[in-house]
């Protein structure tokens, strides 16, 4: 079985909950704002759920017409499906993944950049970053008001949990670096790069031969 793709899990979800049809996934996965976990396209989406009829985790059960609309296909999860979204979940859960985010990267590399310059981006990071805890609580809201089951918007409060955690850190580094705590030199500068031992110890040798 090869690997699943995020969207991949996704459309198994909505199909154990009940046979449907790809566009009423789409509008489902609108009405729940799943792009915060998955980027979902109508083209994409119809194009997973038909690779997932060819794997064997979905099939079709029949077809409908609304008025003069083009017929629409319904597919149901099958019992290999149902296996494969909970072997993978599982393994989603325990295991963690190599991911790369590019904020990690840009950290990883922030030496290249002036000290006012660095703490402008990170300010503003945390800036946007704070109005995505408030959309959060906006859906926390909602969630609540409506006394859904937590296990349904569990990932809702994990990612409000993690953001809050990141803007505690960008705000304790940009007063770091304000503060001096953090060495900050020339980006351009010889100087500012680490020094490779290795490097200087063989160039050492060279001189005193």
């Amino acid at each position: 079985m090869p690997e699943l793709t995020p969207l991949a899990y996704a459309a198994l979800g909505l199909l154990n909950e009940g046979p449907t049809h790809p566009y009423e996934m789409f509008q489902t996965m609108v009405h729940r704002r799943d792009a915060r976990n998955v980027k979902v396209r109508p083209g994409t989406l119809y194009h997973q759920v038909g690779r997932l009829v060819d794997l064997g985790l979905a099939e079709a059960v029949g077809t409908d017409r609304d008025g003069n609309r083009p017929e629409r296909t319904t597919y149901a999860i099958t019992d290999q499906g149902r296996t494969a979204l909970h072997d993978g979940l599982l393994r989603l859960l325990a295991e963690p993944a190599d991911e790369y985010p590019v904020f990690h990267l840009a950290i990883a590399e922030i030496e290249n950049i002036a000290l006012d310059e660095a703490v402008t981006s990170l300010t503003a990071r945390a800036t946007a970053l704070a109005a995505k805890v408030a959309e959060a609580d906006e859906i926390l809201d909602v969630v609540r008001g409506k006394d859904l089951p937590e296990r349904w918007w569990l990932d809702v409060s994990y990612v409000r949990a993690v953001l809050t955690a990141q803007i505690v850190w960008l705000q304790a580094t940009v007063e770091r670096i304000e503060r001096g705590d953090v060495p900050w030199g020339d980006p351009g500068a010889a100087s500012g790069t680490p020094t490779d031992t290795t490097t200087t110890t063989s160039n050492s040798k060279e001189h005193t031969r």
